[in-house]
């Protein structure tokens, strides 16, 4: 892609199941919906230093996808960025992130560990739902809110400590956790979602 491009547009690779490797130029600021959604070949990527925000779903579906590099100027990631990116293993959220959209991680089913910034103050709905290699995750003391169906289906998890901050824990939002053994809510906590825990077989302690 040539300096002279600054926007790449809606769905202008989608489905590109032959492309392995795509260098895109630090002229680009913008990447629109869709862009590289179901590119399965495509196995890394490094986002230019100008882009700020990550439109839905733009690698969507980008099932050989394994490394990604995030530059620290994005503070927004939007909708289904990598939902169903089934071979991404790790990924470290950058520091000006304030929210985890909806489905963003979704059947990320490679997914073991990622590292969230104390800036981010909410999980969307669905956030790493079936996400089911998921060993552990660290909710920072920046989070208010954990939405509905966030952590369902991670059937990896064996524990995880809600912070101080959180306020709300939305419908199903732990779901079928099925290695979830302990949990502890804390005071903060004044409103827990329609089974939010169900289905969690191994949960033998909840403080």
């Amino acid at each position: 892609i040539p300096n002279s491009v600054t926007t790449i547009g809606d769905h202008a690779f989608i489905s590109g199941t032959f492309l392995t490797s795509i260098t895109i130029p630090n002229s680009v600021t913008y990447i629109e919906h869709s862009a590289f959604e179901g590119c399965t070949s495509l196995e890394s990527i490094t986002i230019p230093k100008n882009v700020t925000s990550l439109s839905s779903s733009i690698f969507k579906d980008c099932t050989s996808l394994k490394s990604i590099i995030i530059p620290d100027n994005v503070t927004s990631i939007g909708d289904g960025v990598f939902r169903g990116c089934t071979s991404l293993e790790s990924m470290t959220i950058p520091d000006n992130v304030t929210a985890i959209s909806s489905r963003t991680f979704m059947d990320c089913t490679s997914l073991k560990n990622i590292i969230i910034h104390n800036k981010v103050n909410s999980i969307g709905n669905s956030a790493f739902s079936r996400c089911t290699s998921l060993e552990n995750i660290t909710i920072p003391d920046s989070v208010t809110n954990i939405g509905g169906r966030a952590f369902s289906s991670c059937k990896s998890l064996t524990s995880i400590t809600i912070p101080d901050s959180v306020t709300s824990i939305g419908d199903s939002a732990f779901s079928s956790c099925k290695s979830l053994t302990s949990i502890t809510i804390p005071d903060s906590v004044t409103s827990i979602g329609n089974s939010a825990f169900s289905s969690c077989e191994s949960l033998t302690s909840i403080t």
